[in-house]
C-alpha cells in the first residue's frame, strides 16, 4: 500500500508540472504565437491608459523578454522564494506562495484567494456532505425496491434534479425560502469558528440546492450500479450463506458500486474546489469562484492565472485521493 502512494504522489507531482507548465503558456506563449508584441501583452496586465514608463516596469518584472521556459522557471521559483517587483523608485514584495501580482490593484493573489478559500471550502464539503448521504440513500433503496412508487418518484425527482440548471433552481430557492417565506434570510458568510450556528444557517440553502443538482445524478449511478452488482453470483452465494440483507446489501453490494461513485466524486469535488460559480454568484457568496468572476470582468490576468492554477491542484489533489480510495476499496487495485 505504502509503494502504491508513493507512485501515485509521484504521479500528481508530474502531472500538476505539466498543467501548471501548459496554463503559464496558454497565457504567456499563445499571444505572442498569435502575433502580440511584449508591450501589448505587458498592456494587458496595467489596464487603461498605460504610461510608457508602465509598460517598461511590468515587462521588467515579469520578464516578458525572456523566453517562455525562463519566464516560467521563474514563475516557479518565486512560489517558493518570493519575488519582489520594482516600480522605479518604489518595490513591492510578493511574499511566499507567490502565484501572482496584480498591477491593476497592486495586491498580491494569494491573499486575496486565502481570504475568499473558507467560504469555497465551506460550500464544497457541506455540499458534498448532503448529496452524498441523500443520493447514495436515495440510490440505494430505489434498487432495493425497483419499480416501486419510491422508485419511480425518485428517480422522477432525480431526472429533474439533473436537468435543470444551478441558476435556475437557485433563483427559484431564493425566491421562495428567502422572499416569499423569510425561513433562510440572506445575511453575509460567518466563519465557522466565529459562529458555527449561524455558519450553518448562512450555507443551508446554498448547501440544499447545490445538492439537488449533483445528488440526483448520485442517486441515478447508485440506483445502476446497485441493480448490476445486486444480480451477480456472489450475492446469490452470500444470501445462500444465510447472511443478513444488511450485510449483503452494504458489505457486499454497496461496495462494489461504489467504484465508479468514487471517481465521479473526485472530479465534482475538485472542481468545486477551484470555485463554484454559479452558485457564489446566485447566492452572493464571496468565494474563489466569485473572484474568478471579477478577476475575468476586470480582465486581471494574474488573478485569473493564479485562480487556474488553485483548480488545477484540487482536482489533481481529489484524483489522487481517489487513487488512494480505490485502493481501498478494490484491494486488486494495488496490485495493478
Amino acid at each position: 500500500m505504502f509503494s502504491y502512494l508513493i507512485r501515485r504522489v509521484i504521479s500528481a507531482v508530474i502531472l500538476l508540472l505539466i498543467v501548471s507548465a501548459v496554463t503559464f503558456g496558454i497565457f504567456f506563449l499563445l499571444p505572442k504565437i498569435a502575433g502580440q508584441t511584449t508591450d501589448q501583452l505587458a498592456q494587458q496586465y496595467i489596464g487603461k491608459s498605460p504610461t510608457p514608463a508602465d509598460i517598461a516596469a511590468v515587462k521588467k518584472n515579469l520578464g516578458l523578454d525572456k523566453p517562455v521556459y525562463e519566464q516560467y522557471w521563474e514563475f516557479l521559483k518565486g512560489i517558493f522564494t518570493g519575488v519582489d517587483y520594482k516600480f522605479g523608485p518604489e518595490a513591492a514584495r510578493c511574499h511566499v506562495p507567490c502565484f501572482g501580482y496584480s498591477f491593476k490593484t497592486h495586491i498580491e493573489v494569494w491573499p486575496e484567494i486565502q481570504s475568499r478559500l473558507p467560504v469555497t471550502l465551506s460550500l464544497a464539503f457541506g455540499a458534498a456532505v448532503v448529496w452524498l448521504v441523500s443520493g447514495i440513500t436515495t440510490g440505494v433503496i430505489s434498487a432495493l425496491r425497483p419499480g416501486s412508487l419510491f422508485d419511480r418518484l425518485s428517480m422522477g425527482v432525480a431526472l429533474a434534479g439533473v436537468s435543470l440548471p444551478m441558476f435556475f433552481t437557485g433563483a427559484i430557492a431564493l425566491a421562495l425560502f428567502t422572499y416569499q417565506w423569510p425561513i433562510f434570510e440572506r445575511s453575509d458568510y460567518v466563519p465557522l469558528f466565529d459562529n458555527p450556528l449561524l455558519w450553518a444557517r448562512t450555507l443551508v440553502l446554498p448547501w440544499v440546492t447545490l445538492a439537488f443538482l449533483y445528488s440526483a445524478l448520485y442517486a441515478r449511478l447508485t440506483r445502476a450500479g446497485m441493480l448490476e452488482t445486486l444480480s451477480e453470483d456472489y450475492i446469490r452465494t452470500a444470501r445462500a450463506k444465510g447472511l443478513g440483507e444488511r450485510t449483503v446489501v452494504v458489505r457486499h453490494g454497496l461496495r462494489a458500486a461504489l467504484t465508479p461513485l468514487i471517481t465521479v466524486f473526485g472530479m465534482d469535488l475538485g472542481l468545486l474546489l477551484g470555485g463554484a460559480l454559479i452558485t457564489e454568484q446566485v447566492f452572493s457568496l464571496q468565494g474563489v469562484g466569485a473572484f474568478a468572476v471579477q478577476a475575468i470582468t476586470a480582465n486581471d490576468l494574474p488573478n485569473i492565472l493564479g485562480v487556474t492554477l488553485l483548480a488545477a491542484f484540487f482536482i489533481v489533489l481529489c484524483n489522487l485521493v481517489v487513487d488512494v480510495l480505490y485502493a481501498a476499496v478494490d484491494p486488486r487495485v494495488r496490485l495493478s
